[in-house]
């Protein structure tokens, strides 16, 4: 029976552990170190598509985005033009707060992004308002970026409302050489 006992709790840890999402900490130790006022600064060009819950590809898009930072507070400039034309705008605005910790906010962000950066990586969590269907409809944001090396940068938003996963969104960041 203790037996018994072992193996179930054995197997609820697992679950558990299997359920858990990962943490910023985890990627300390992964170079290149990601330097947020370094990287988001000058202009960068971004490629992405949003992939519904099925996996199929709903949208693509590339964006332009201009970064200046003076001391604690960045400004990312974003110029979104999707495949069928269509043009969105978004001006995010960064503050250190804490070596490693960064907020954001946006027009169409719900209250202040989270943002913690650790070894590669930048995890930045948020509610984005989304226009659906003549409606705004509020998506919890989990946003993972890391440095691959001094030029490019990979992107991946999980979208969910309520726990349920909506889509996913894919992004590619290069930056561009200094002119």
């Amino acid at each position: 029976m203790n037996r018994l006992k072992i193996a179930v709790a054995g197997a609820a840890v697992a679950l558990l552990t299997a359920c858990t999402s990962p943490q910023p900490e985890q990627y300390a130790n992964q170079m290149p170190r990601l330097e947020v006022e370094q990287y988001f600064n000058g202009t960068l060009d971004a490629h992405g598509m949003f992939q519904g819950r099925s996996g199929a590809v709903v949208k693509r898009f590339v964006v332009v985005m201009r970064c200046t930072w003076q001391g604690d507070t960045g400004t990312l400039d974003e110029d979104f033009v999707y495949a069928d034309g269509t043009k969105q705008k978004r001006v995010w605005t960064l503050k250190k707060t804490a070596p490693g910790r960064f907020t954001a906010t946006a027009d169409d962000v719900v209250g202040t992004a989270q943002g913690t950066v650790s070894g590669n990586s930048l995890r930045w969590q948020y509610v984005l308002a989304l226009p659906v269907d003549g409606k705004i409809v509020n998506v919890n944001m989990d946003d993972w970026m890391f440095l691959i090396d001094d030029k490019v940068m990979l992107n991946r938003t999980a979208m969910s409302k309520f726990g349920v996963n909506l889509g996913s969104v894919t992004l590619s960041f290069t930056k561009r050489a200094a002119q």
